[in-house]
């Protein structure tokens, strides 16, 4: 009984030092946040290691159109998360092969759920290595379409339509580069 007395005091005495220590700090008990920029990990400065798919897009001239269709859709955060994702970026190029218009009006707010709809159809929650694709699948997309890939002669095609140009490993997942827009299946 008494060794149980004596451990039960132990923890006390332990827990009131753990308490005590975690109230000290340099201000005084007020913690100020004001410095911690807001926003999730897209908002982390990392210069040193691999970048995420986001900061791959960021970092291209060649995608300035698709970084600003993510930041109108809301989905920087959700993409610049731990993933895996598979992206498949068109460049600024493949948007201004769309009918005149359209990529203007995507970026109106009304109509972002729509542009949430194109942009989820570029990507799977999945790292697909470029050997992982295989002649005539389907591959299940985020918006809950489905695209079909073509290989031949070792090159990956998506929908009949888009080519992929090129494959960037991501510290989250994997980036294809394609030369169209991917465009989701009309709703039935």
């Amino acid at each position: 009984m008494k060794q149980l007395l004596n451990l039960s005091l132990a923890f006390m005495l332990l827990a009131a030092v753990a308490c005590n220590s975690s109230k000290q700090d340099s201000g005084g008990g007020n913690t100020n946040t004001s410095s911690v920029p807001a926003g999730g990990q897209e908002n982390v400065q990392d210069d040193v290691s691999q970048k995420d798919v986001v900061k791959i897009a960021v970092g291209s001239k060649d995608h300035t159109t698709l970084v600003a269709a993510l930041k109108q859709a809301g989905l920087v955060s959700s993409l610049s998360n731990a993933g895996p994702f598979t992206v498949f970026a068109p460049t600024n190029e493949a948007f201004n092969k769309l009918p005149a218009g359209t990529v203007d009006g995507l970026m109106k707010d009304d109509k972002k759920a729509d542009l949430e709809n194109i942009l989820q159809y570029h990507v799977t929650t999945s790292s697909l290595k470029p050997e992982y694709f295989t002649d005539g699948m389907d591959l299940s997309m985020v918006n809950g379409d489905k695209i079909k890939v073509s290989v031949k002669d070792g090159k990956i095609v998506l929908n009949g339509t888009a080519n992929v140009t090129a494959t960037i490993p991501a510290a989250n997942g994997m980036v294809y580069v394609i030369d169209a827009v991917l465009l989701p299946p009309a709703k039935k």
